[in-house]
């Protein structure tokens, strides 16, 4: 009998659906079968915040695949899984091909692993960047009175941090900054009045994330990173940061390795910060 209700679910039709609250538990096991951190509420973020699809076969999810739109002209495509035992069967082509063609006319991000560069190259993805994806469980942390310039942010520097992240990252990303600000800990520089830089802190994963850090300089990028670092001592500690920008080595002095690399890749026109306002570290690998 067992058997037989095998064979009648894999001759099921593999059905491609958007994505939505139903697909949260089928996600998250996939994620774990990846091991992939994710908890159940990133998931439910992740969707709150964006959009996708979902493969289900027999009313089992075995894969999926989101999108973050950014204005009318950008898009972030990431959390592409396909459960291993459906591998190999054209799923992830699938898709992927789903995600472009929702993203159709936008200029499309995406960090990819080593066995996905081939992929994206043949769908007219070229890279610009390398990202190292730093962790560990975080040592204590020495700092020194907070600088009268670095201060936790309120409700009424939103507009304002949304206003600088548009400048560091070349694309307007509003909603998805509130998003962040609403589940996290914020800090900002304010230099002459103005937000000159911001650093967002939550609860993801094995334990937080810091990400975005946005700063005018490296100096700046490394004040914000130690004021949410200060917060988080003896934690699991998670932050994923453009290896251009060489925060690395700051990191890896409190017990943050680089675990990994993830290549920078863009469909279409890559996005131009304007003046000395950088991306320092992302939101996440899929947000960008």
């Amino acid at each position: 009998m067992t058997l037989g209700n095998r064979t009648e679910t894999k001759s099921a039709p593999a059905v491609l659906t958007p994505f939505d609250s139903r697909h949260l538990p089928g996600a998250l096991n996939l994620s774990q079968e990846m091991r992939w951190p994710y908890r159940l509420e990133d998931w439910a973020f992740a969707a709150e915040v964006g959009a996708g699809f979902a493969l289900e076969r027999a009313g089992e999810v075995i894969g999926t695949a989101m999108y973050w739109a950014y204005g009318a002209d950008f898009a972030s495509v990431g959390m592409i899984i396909v459960t291993g035992a459906e591998q190999g069967a054209g799923h992830g082509a699938r898709l992927f091909g789903a995600l472009l063609d929702r993203t159709h006319g936008r200029n499309v991000l995406l960090n990819s692993t080593e066995e996905g560069l081939a992929l994206y190259r043949r769908n007219g993805f070229f890279a610009y960047g390398t990202v190292c994806q730093h962790q560990g469980q975080l040592a204590m942390v020495a700092v020194p009175d907070m600088p009268s310039d670095i201060r936790r942010a309120g409700v009424a520097d939103l507009a304002a941090i949304q206003a600088f992240d548009h400048r560091a990252m070349g694309l307007p990303r509003g909603p998805m900054i509130a998003a962040l600000a609403e589940v996290g800990s914020v800090y900002v520089i304010e230099r002459g009045g103005e937000v000159a830089g911001y650093a967002i802190a939550r609860r993801f994963g094995r334990g937080h994330v810091i990400g975005p850090v946005a700063a005018e300089s490296d100096a700046d990028a490394r004040r914000l990173t130690l004021a949410q670092l200060a917060a988080l001592q003896g934690q699991f500690v998670r932050i994923d940061v453009q290896e251009a920008h060489g925060l690395g080595a700051f990191l890896e002095g409190f017990g943050l390795a680089c675990v990994g690399k993830v290549t920078s890749m863009v469909k279409g026109q890559r996005p131009v910060s304007v003046g000395a306002a950088r991306i320092y570290a992302l939101a996440n690998q899929s947000f960008g």
